[in-house]
């Protein structure tokens, strides 16, 4: 059972990490591969650390306060590099990894 007061940055990671993996691997059938490859890389990790976060704090971890900051900066660096592509995709995922970082934010600090 998901803790309450995990809900809504855990359904924040998830959407994010769907995201991030959709953006991914639309990036990887665009032609201007060289020009999105930061972007490509930013995907993938920013992908991994939203479903390790959601896992953790789908157990209670202890460490959400350091877990959500971690999180949250991978969040607003792909934001930042998606936001150069004028890709729906990559629109989509800077999106969901702003409101992504805003709740991981949010939640670090109540964990404090």
């Amino acid at each position: 059972m998901i803790q309450e007061k995990y809900r809504e940055c855990i359904e924040a990671c998830i959407s994010c990490m769907n995201a991030c993996n959709y953006c991914y691997v639309s990036s990887l059938k665009e032609y201007e591969l060289a020009m999105l490859r930061d972007c490509i890389r930013l995907d993938r990790e920013c992908a991994e650390i939203c479903a390790f976060t959601a896992e953790a704090l789908s157990r209670s971890t202890l460490f959400a306060k350091e877990i959500c900051e971690l999180c949250a900066k991978a969040c607003e660096a792909c934001a930042e590099e998606c936001s150069k592509h004028g890709h729906q995709h990559c629109k989509d995922c800077a999106d969901a990894c702003l409101r992504c970082a805003e709740i991981c934010r949010k939640m670090s600090a109540a964990a404090a």
